[in-house]
């Protein structure tokens, strides 16, 4: 008889723990999921298209928005269980008194800024521009920020709130100079736009997190459904890992981009499930972010407790080395 060494016999014991089927300790339990359709949305997409919320015992149904705001919101109202959101509208919620509960990190990656006017080559060329962004989301603290790092201030430019799908046939008519925003409405730009458009360098300007979120008696009464559900994400990781070309292949079927122009931008995103000091310090910045600018509800003047908002036992019941605060 063969004998596995033991670093081999755990691996394949924690693959065979992901890949088990809990059917039958809840059969099919019924889970809708808001998602913003986008590739930082791969885990939960690639999970749906491979069959692994169906091989955890969940029968999931995906709504898509176009952006984490209008998916919490949906949990939020009764619309579904769960969301995939930024850490804008969890801290939105959190200073608004709502109990969300935020289970994992799936994905991290940094906005972006498409210029569509001439003269336009650094940060500091948008003094005098009409900048589009999306207010609510991480596409207005990425503004903010951005400015901030060229000395400029909002009256310094025109900032024009809009959906981030409006975005492009506004640069393209002339009525915006540039938008600040995620992908693939970037991509999706300089395809629609061609030879007009260009990107700024923008890095290590904002870096969002993108998280799997839900209400807190949500979380308290259904642990069970939340470790299946994270479960699946773990096994869509992993399979994402593992096959690059066909995971760029699935996700750009999803959210309409060509393979080709995903795989350009695909090591943009950072995909993990995983509790961690950067989710932490996301929320914490973008909630210190609130206060300084005026954007917390109620007249806050504190930081909440993150603490009360991080919910970590569903994925330490699961992989618990993917907890790490």
């Amino acid at each position: 008889m063969t004998r596995l060494p033991l670093r081999h016999l755990a691996a394949a014991l924690t693959a065979a723990a992901l890949f088990t089927t809990t059917s039958a300790s809840f059969a099919a339990d019924k889970v809708r999921l808001a998602i913003n359709l986008s590739p930082i949305s791969a885990l939960p997409l690639i999970a749906q298209q491979k069959g692994y919320f169906t091989q955890q015992g969940l029968d999931v149904t995906i709504q898509n928005f176009t952006s984490g705001r209008q998916a919490l919101e949906t949990v939020l109202g009764g619309g579904a269980e769960i969301a995939t959101a930024a850490e804008s509208p969890v801290t939105a919620a959190t200073f608004a008194n709502q109990k969300v509960a935020l289970l994992a990190r799936m994905e991290y990656s940094e906005l972006k800024t498409l210029v569509a006017t001439p003269g336009v080559a650094k940060v500091a060329d948008l003094k005098g521009k009409r900048i589009g962004y999306a207010s609510g989301t991480g596409s207005e603290v990425y503004t903010f920020e951005l400015l901030k790092k060229a000395g400029l201030t909002k009256a310094d430019v025109t900032l024009v709130n809009l959906r981030p799908q409006d975005m492009i046939a506004a640069a393209a008519s002339g009525s915006i100079d540039a938008y600040n925003i995620w992908e693939p409405h970037v991509a999706n730009g300089r395809k629609a736009l061609g030879a007009k458009a260009s990107l700024l360098d923008s890095r290590d300007v904002y870096s969002e997190t993108f998280n799997v979120v839900t209400t807190d008696t949500w979380a308290r009464d259904n642990p069970k459904a939340a470790q299946a559900f994270l479960r699946a994400l773990l096994q869509a990781e992993q399979w994402l890992k593992a096959n690059r070309d066909d995971a760029i292949t699935l996700v750009g079927t999803a959210v309409n981009l060509k393979k080709e122009e995903l795989a350009e931008v695909w090591n943009d995103y950072i995909f993990e499930l995983v509790l961690d000091d950067r989710t932490v310090r996301a929320l914490k910045n973008h909630a210190q972010w609130r206060l300084d600018t005026g954007n917390a509800a109620g007249g806050a003047t504190a930081l909440p407790d993150f603490g009360k908002v991080i919910v970590s036992g569903p994925l330490k019941a699961i992989a618990p080395e993917r907890v790490k605060l």
